[in-house]
């Protein structure tokens, strides 16, 4: 019903492999109570002369009302190096991120932290405070212990850690370290690499760029543009409104096709930096380059966002629902997350209950999203206005339905199709669980990804704050 997506996209390794070009590090900060590694920082490397330059970024941010300071700091100091790129866009330096503090809801009080933690950063690294950038994840309406946060920037970046540990450094040990201060209530950190071979700047051979990422989330994940929390980096040297045009298209297709329990964070932030460092020549838009540097991002963030949904709140399995035979794949990416955003398939998947009407049910029930999101898939404005909010287009007569590789349902030949249930059940009691929709309708498709629904995350959620 279906060829895999990822066939499409380069391989991918679950290993922090850092770009050249950047550091990084982590260390203890003290704003979670248990102690674990709670602030990190990326940076660019230094150039020859010991100074820190500023390299071409993009971003995605959370559409949240409630959007916490962070994501307004990060979104103005955009703004200012990039007045056209309207905060999406632009050159940075650093990204500091804490977790056990949201600093969201926190007023003029929590906006003003975190410009004086920009400013921290940014004596302590000697760039401009509008060439940082910021991350933040935790409880909701918490103010961060600041003098601790600064004094920890600090020791970081002078590498005054104890145990003879490096500060920031410029290998993987760097990035992983970055990825698990990130955590929250995530079980593991979530890393992934790819590589892909561009021009050098003569033309005549190609070199080998790297595309490096990290990511937390495992709750309040059901993006809008974004995710939870991810950094992207490549050592490809890239435009940032061509970095804007490569993550606005994976993104898309990846984290704003995952969903965990329906709820849009506050903080969902992610970032793509471009060093430059390996020496390949600028990535043109529209050229074959673009492409290619374009589907190792995606497959990085694609792979990124299956961690995610897999470590999701108490989660037993990852669902992946793949749609194909849509009017197009705007329509396949509303029917694909409809049906990993049911809590009636969320609990049948826990249950390993092979319920093919809920998930008939759920893909009637898809929607188009609105239209600044139907923009962002690409879509002309006029387009999508007038598809914002409109029905996926899901006929019953050509519906089929597969559940872990098991046709339960096929509507041009009568409907349900007899099957065994307990093998069924068997064969979804795996890590992942596929849901295969073929609408016959037309050439579109897509995925998206979520988790089944359990005990565990209720009862994690009850007592989040205590």
């Amino acid at each position: 019903m279906l060829e895999p997506l990822q066939d499409r996209l380069p391989a991918v390794e679950r290993r922090a492999v850092l770009p050249a070009g950047f550091v990084a590090g982590a260390v203890v900060a003290g704003i979670k109570a248990s102690g674990r590694p709670d602030l990190a920082i990326i940076a660019t490397a230094p150039d020859p002369a010991g100074r820190r330059p500023a390299v071409p970024v993009a971003a995605v941010f959370t559409t949240n009302a409630m959007a916490a300071a962070p994501v307004r700091l990060s979104r103005a100091n955009l703004a200012a190096g990039d007045p056209s790129g309207h905060g999406l866009r632009g050159r940075a330096a650093a990204i500091v991120s804490t977790s056990g503090s949201a600093n969201a809801a926190t007023g003029p009080g929590g906006d003003a932290d975190q410009r004086t933690l920009a400013e921290r950063l940014a004596v302590a690294l000697d760039v401009p405070p509008e060439a940082t950038l910021a991350l933040a994840t935790g409880v909701i309406g918490t103010r961060l212990p600041m003098e601790r946060v600064g004094e920890a920037i600090d020791r970081l970046v002078s590498g005054g850690l104890p145990d003879d540990a490096e500060g920031l450094r410029a290998d993987g040990e760097g990035l992983l370290a970055a990825a698990t201060a990130l955590m929250t209530t995530d079980t593991r950190p979530k890393v992934a690499t790819a590589s892909v071979a561009l021009p050098d700047p003569d033309g005549f051979a190609a070199r080998v760029v790297t595309v490096g990422g990290i990511a937390k989330g495992v709750g309040m994940i059901h993006p809008r543009m974004a995710t939870m929390l991810a950094v992207i980096l490549t050592d490809a040297a890239v435009p940032a409104a061509t970095l804007q045009a490569i993550l606005r298209r994976a993104a898309t297709r990846t984290w704003n096709q995952l969903s965990v329990d329906g709820d849009t964070s506050t903080n969902d932030t992610v970032f793509l930096l471009a060093s430059g460092a390996a020496g390949t020549a600028p990535v043109e838009p529209g050229s074959a380059a673009e492409a290619d540097l374009g589907a190792a991002v995606e497959a990085v963030a694609r792979d990124l966002a299956r961690q995610q949904a897999a470590d999701g709140g108490g989660a037993t399995a990852l669902l992946t629902c793949a749609v194909t035979g849509a009017v197009d794949d705007v329509e396949a990416r509303a029917v694909a997350r409809s049906v990993v955003s049911s809590s009636l398939v969320k609990a049948a998947v826990h249950g390993r209950d092979p319920n093919w009407g809920r998930i008939a049910g759920a893909a009637g029930n898809a929607r188009l999203p609105d239209g600044q999101l139907l923009e962002t898939a690409g879509l002309p404005a006029t387009e999508a206005a007038t598809r914002s909010g409109a029905r996926a287009r899901v006929d019953p007569d050509r519906l089929r339905i597969a559940i872990a590789g098991q046709l339960v349902f096929d509507g041009s030949a009568g409907g349900p199709v007899a099957f065994e249930r307990a093998a069924a059940r068997a064969a979804m009691d795996a890590p992942e669980l596929l849901v295969r929709l073929d609408l016959g309708l037309g050439a579109g498709s897509g995925e998206a990804f979520g988790c089944d629904l359990t005990e565990a995350y209720v009862i994690e959620n009850s007592e989040y704050t205590t």
